[in-house]
């Protein structure tokens, strides 16, 4: 098989699992928590690495930002043999009461961007699956850590995201807004994979703050802190996957 063009791998070169931050810089946090790292590309916004975390063999490969970059990563990690999917990233709270740094783990998300509908009707869910949910849910609950699990958003248009669409995603009492796990979700059930999301939230829309008003730093410290705390449990989660 020849190296897939855009993340620039092979069968063989990854593991069964990756963990898919949308930026490539988080990677690099992913892989602080983990040992046995060894990057094995990086082209335009995808950067990949091999670790371990406590004996799990893993990858990391962000895949930028929005749907159709998250769904060119899905198809090719999928091309070369990775089976699930695990979403770490940040997204905007939709619900008055949220705090900049909560954390959610998505048990579905709307599909409000235009990559899925190429695949599918827009009335097809765009779920997680069971197992990478459930594990989540169980590694939070373990280590104690406050998360919400509830329902999302993903949308493709971040500078089009008006006043009228977040109420409307508020009375929908969707919970958070990002603009890949949609696509991953939907990807993965096509293709009889296995895919999850935890995200922190950066911003609240229904309350005016929003991502990249602090000074020195896109996340402010608390979205910072916590998507650490995000990621120590996607790693435990595969642990056991």
């Amino acid at each position: 098989m020849a190296k897939q063009p855009h993340l620039l791998v092979e069968e063989g070169d990854l593991t069964d699992i990756a963990l898919v931050p949308g930026d490539p810089g988080r990677v690099d946090r992913i892989a602080a928590q983990c040992s046995d790292v060894e990057t094995v590309a990086e082209n335009r916004e995808y950067k990949l690495v091999n670790a371990s975390y406590e004996g799990r063999p893993l990858t990391i490969c962000s895949t930028g930002i929005g749907a159709p970059s998250a769904a060119i990563a899905a198809e090719e990690l999928d091309a070369v043999g990775v089976s699930t999917l695990l979403r770490v990233g940040t997204c905007g709270a939709l619900q008055r009461g949220i705090e900049i740094g909560d954390m959610v783990v998505a048990t579905g998300a709307a599909k409000d961007e235009g990559t899925t509908k190429r695949y599918e009707k827009s009335t097809f869910p765009a779920v997680p699956h069971h197992d990478v949910l459930s594990t989540l849910v169980d590694v939070s609950n373990e280590r104690d850590e406050e998360v919400h699990i509830a329902p999302i958003v993903t949308d493709d248009a971040y500078y089009a995201e008006t006043d009228a669409y977040v109420s409307e995603w508020e009375r929908a009492g969707l919970l958070a807004i990002e603009m890949e796990a949609a696509a991953l979700f939907t990807l993965a059930r096509r293709k009889g994979l296995r895919a999850g999301a935890i995200c922190t939230v950066d911003g609240n829309l229904v309350e005016g703050t929003q991502k990249g008003e602090t000074e020195g730093d896109e996340l402010p410290e608390k979205a910072r802190d916590n998507v650490e705390r995000a990621i120590t449990i996607a790693l435990e989660t595969c642990t056991r996957l």
